[in-house]
């Protein structure tokens, strides 16, 4: 069967009208004329008739194996436009109408300084690396041209580790964060760690320079606290935290949220995470920072006390899915930040719509919940101004957004 893809799905494959409906057609770009076995909703063993202007060679040799990145068949300029339609067309559900800004802000490659790989032991050594597109085998990534090269140097440490703690019955999860210090490991899927194992892991950690390794959830070594600058501050990353992707990414983040709050006095700053926002308005503006961990409220503490020069910067620790800000907390504040995880901020949108707030600054890792998030805002009478979308997660299908909500005096 020979089909036209119409358009790219959020998931990175590509769309077809078959004779009963949509066909997925992974690998493809709109435009592409295909031919293929039609099993179901999908057109398998598929080969390119025509390409796509938009199509280009993948820079890494993995790619046609790998599945950690889904979009290297095509342009940087053909994705930064997608990625923009997405968000274009989730608030266009909604009813909403935005202006977004016309460059998409994309991460260079060899930039993430976090990923998650897997490992599992085998007859004659260890596999390391990614899962296989769709499937469960690992696929080693030497060559890959997505990660730093300071992460891509602690991959003999990971080998080690699987060696030493993993077995060709289970699959690892090793979890790397690059830092000031030295990279920060976390393992789960391993082998219970006894005594004598434990002392093993640390001589491993110690032999291969990591800053701290943890292994299921305790942590085993730590030759230095994994450390990193957010705005004027250095900040002890606690295990597991949460960090942006790339160094280059947080910047855009971080500078599109300062545009947005420019000239506010007092701002809030909700799902505050250690500080990646907080922390750089605080140099210009008195800060109140909530989170519902504690671990990162303490972080953030932590880091504004032994940073000299920062306005007023106060911590409150705070679930605020069960708990969100009611109207009346947010009186004298000139500006709101908000980064809420993927599902959104429904319950504290409701309220902030209610509110007299003058500028809100929105970071979103969802379009699709960010936008329901907008339209309670719009409804309640903010007008959303611009969208600057991010690209931080090169040569993927994730989306990340900066957005500027404001209420007429």
């Amino acid at each position: 069967m020979t089909l036209m893809i119409d358009r790219l799905g959020h998931l990175g494959d590509g769309i077809a009208r078959g004779p009963e409906g949509a066909v997925f057609v992974p690998g493809m770009l709109p435009g592409e004329e295909v031919t293929g076995e039609l099993n179901g909703d999908k057109l398998t063993n598929a080969r390119i008739v025509t390409p796509s202007a938009a199509r280009v060679k993948p820079p890494c040799p993995h790619a046609k194996t790998c599945g950690g990145c889904q979009l290297q068949h095509a342009s940087e300029a053909f994705t930064a436009a997608w990625k923009q339609q997405v968000v274009r067309e989730a608030l266009s559900f909604q009813g909403v109408e935005a202006a977004i800004a016309p460059r998409t802000l994309t991460s260079p490659p060899a930039s993430r300084r976090r990923a998650t790989l897997s490992g599992r032991r085998t007859k004659s050594g260890v596999l390391l690396g990614f899962h296989a597109k769709g499937q469960a085998m690992i696929v080693a990534v030497p060559g890959c041209r997505l990660l730093h090269p300071d992460l891509m140097a602690t991959l003999p440490a990971l080998e080690a580790l699987v060696t030493l703690g993993g077995s060709r019955t289970t699959e690892l999860s090793l979890a790397v964060t690059t830092s000031l210090t030295g990279p920060d490991v976390v393992v789960t899927g391993g082998k219970p760690a006894d005594a004598a194992q434990q002392m093993e892991l640390a001589r491993l950690a110690e032999r291969f320079g990591l800053a701290r390794l943890s292994w299921e959830g305790e942590m085993v070594a730590q030759r230095n606290a994994p450390r990193i600058d957010l705005g004027a501050a250095r900040v002890d990353i606690p295990p597991g935290a949460f960090l942006q992707a790339t160094a280059e990414g947080e910047a855009a983040l971080v500078g599109a949220v300062r545009t947005a709050v420019s000239g506010a006095k007092r701002v809030l700053d909700l799902f505050c995470g250690m500080g990646t926002f907080a922390l750089p308005l605080a140099s210009d503006a008195e800060v109140h920072a909530v989170e519902g961990h504690r671990a990162l409220t303490s972080t953030l503490e932590k880091a504004a006390r032994n940073t000299p020069g920062l306005k007023k910067l106060s911590v409150e620790t705070r679930d605020l899915f069960r708990r969100p800000l009611e109207v009346d907390e947010f009186k004298g504040i000139d500006a709101v930040v908000i980064d809420p995880p993927r599902a959104g901020a429904e319950a504290q949108c409701e309220r902030l719509a209610a509110s007299k707030v003058p500028v809100i600054a929105m970071v979103s890792c969802n379009p699709v919940t960010f936008a329901r998030d907008a339209r309670i805002l719009t409804a309640g009478g903010y007008r959303l101004e611009a969208v600057q979308v991010v690209d931080q997660f090169r040569w993927s299908v994730h989306i990340e957004l900066v957005a500027r909500f404001s209420r007429s005096a």
